[in-house]
């Protein structure tokens, strides 16, 4: 039989004369299928193993055996050659070399190949380096390389194009010969999008773009509601579908998809709210100089963001979620926080100051306190259990609204007093705050050696606070009628540290112990704020009245003649008097 490799059919001679015919009709066909081939190969390739294993080639029948070997062993190099077609190469004439442009940038096919792909590596380096913008509506955008927000250039593909455009026979080139012969060769760069990469790149810029609906507030200077604003959520999954469009295009900006999140609190809905007097009220200070201007600067951010806002009948105020997170992107600048007892440097701090002093207020208008938190070691600034620290997210200020009417917080920072007040028509209750210290709790002192520190001197890093367990008490009298709340409040010790030097003597060694004056509070306090608490006065929400027990711990040197410490005398020419409203110590 012959093998035809252009029809890949086998053509089978006729029997010759005397031979029994076929028992199969499909032999008689002249035309055989190559189904049958491999198994023919097959049997041939068995039949020759065997010869080779008992065939010995010694004498005349080992001849006849050899040459019959040989015959089988050159047909099956034939059919090998017929069976595997050869590789095909680039018919046709070379084609004159083009002018290339890939990704609008020329691409040399002169010299080796070598030196086009680096050429071209060198485009699709440049081309994910260039900027994209992702934005959303309402003008907020971000911008980010596009190898950052996951476009990548397929190296193999790369490779293979330079190949194509370097063999003068290939496909392209003949393609483009003969449609723009004389044009340039315009490609784009084989780019793609790593999903993995992408989506995280996208989940780090939501957070950056999705912002939070602006509730309609109170404008208290011009006296007048501002309107609601919706929130917007960037979907991730439909904003990486334009992202790899995109990318795929050359496009420099994409705009993301969003969910549009509406505002629970519409213009609409507190238009006619009435805010004609101060249902309660507070004031702390804060110091005013230079090395705090980051602290007061916080204060007006976060007092900014809960100024105006209103509280419906039954409904909660969650201060992390109104005011936000605290972070440099929301303007926020470096000031000195309480991080587990101790004064540290923290972003956003000072933000304390304004929850607790919001928490005074709301305490003296009646609001319900649904969660507040005292800080791990009492402050200067406010009296130990009016306090309220928050921590975004984890720690926060709750307050709800148990009248029948809405009401209006406010909250203003300047002229070194934080005042915040509650809002809402005609006051008519009276409430006291009253507490009691009923037990102090010594606090640890601690050495640090340092080396910088001269030997035998000693440097205050943190003066010591004892801890405290407090109970407050709120009395709400609304003419006949009054109600008491208990609470528990506890103040871990705050350590004290000195480091102890164990330098070389430095006459020029000057030491500066921490300012801070020996923490002092009255044993009992008695706050009352409302109309009865000085009748005749002009004060808004009524006056303030307060009422004093010094009693063991309200005097300084309390905490040498209770034993809980020695005697620091103050260094020569650095005496601070206690009294010192920016050197807090008295509660």
């Amino acid at each position: 039989m012959r093998v035809s490799r252009g029809s890949w059919r086998v053509r089978a001679r006729h029997p010759r004369k005397g031979a029994a015919a076929p028992a199969d009709e499909s032999v008689r066909d002249p035309l055989v299928r190559l189904d049958f081939f491999p198994r023919a190969l097959e049997e041939r390739r068995v039949g020759i193993a065997s010869l080779a294993r008992n065939v010995r080639f010694g004498g005349p029948d080992g001849r006849v055996h050899f040459a019959r070997l040989s015959v089988c062993l050159v047909l099956g190099v034939v059919a090998a050659v017929l069976v595997v077609p050869p590789k095909t190469k680039a018919q046709g004439p070379a084609t004159p070399t083009p002018v290339v442009l890939l990704d609008k940038k020329p691409l040399p096919l002169d010299g080796d190949t070598d030196k086009t792909l680096e050429a071209a590596r060198a485009i699709a380096r440049e081309y994910v380096a260039q900027p994209l913008t992702v934005k959303v509506e309402g003008g907020r955008a971000i911008t980010r390389p596009r190898s950052e927000l996951g476009a990548r250039v397929d190296p193999q593909r790369l490779v293979a194009l330079v190949a194509e455009l370097r063999d003068p026979r290939s496909a392209m080139r003949r393609a483009h010969d003969a449609i723009a012969r004389g044009k340039p060769l315009e490609l784009p760069l084989p780019v793609g999008v790593d999903d993995t990469r992408a989506q995280a790149a996208l989940l780090a810029v939501k957070d950056e773009l999705d912002h939070a609906p602006a509730n309609a507030r109170l404008d208290f200077k011009t006296r007048k509601v501002l309107p609601d604003q919706p929130g917007h959520r960037v979907d991730v999954h439909a904003t990486l579908a334009r992202l790899d469009a995109a990318i795929a295009k050359g496009d420099g900006e994409i705009t993301a998809l969003v969910e549009t999140i509406p505002a629970s609190r519409t213009a609409d809905q507190i238009r006619e709210v009435r805010y004609d007097d101060v249902l309660g009220y507070f004031t702390t200070k804060y110091a005013r100089d230079n090395a705090h201007e980051a602290r007061t600067f916080n204060l007006r951010i976060a007092a900014s963001k809960l100024d105006g806002h209103v509280l419906m009948p039954g409904e909660v105020f969650d201060f992390n979620q109104v005011v936000g997170p605290r972070d440099e992107a929301n303007g926020y600048k470096v000031a000195t926080v309480i991080s587990q007892g101790e004064l540290v440097d923290g972003m956003g701090g000072g933000t304390c100051q304004i929850s607790g002093t919001l928490h005074g207020a709301a305490f003296f208008s009646g609001l319900e306190v649904v969660e507040r938190r005292p800080h791990t070691r009492p402050s200067g600034y406010i009296k130990m259990g009016m306090d309220s620290t928050v921590v975004y997210p984890t720690i926060t200020l709750k307050l709800r609204n148990p009248f029948p009417f809405a009401v209006v917080l406010h909250e203003v920072v300047e002229n070194g007093e934080v005042r915040a007040e509650v809002l809402g028509p005609p006051r008519t209750r009276d409430v006291t705050f009253f507490r009691k210290i009923s037990q102090a709790t010594p606090f640890k002192e601690k050495e640090i050696p340092d080396a910088k520190v001269p030997k035998g001197e000693r440097v205050l890093v943190q003066r010591g606070i004892p801890g405290f367990a407090v109970t407050r008490y709120r009395i709400v009298r609304d003419g006949p009628y009054a109600a008491r709340e208990k609470t528990v409040d506890s103040y871990p010790p705050t350590v004290q540290i000195w480091r102890v030097g164990t330098g070389e003597a430095d006459k020029s060694f000057e030491a500066k112990d921490d300012a801070h004056a020996e923490y002092v509070a009255d044993e009992m306090l008695t706050i009352t704020q409302g109309p009865s608490a000085r009748p005749g006065s002009q004060e808004r929400g009524g006056a303030t009245v307060e009422s004093r027990v010094a009693g063991k711990y309200g005097s300084y040197g309390w905490t040498v003649r209770e034993g809980f410490t020695q005697e620091i005398k103050p260094r020569e020419g650095k005496k601070k008097d206690p009294k010192d409203p920016d050197n807090p110590g008295v509660d």
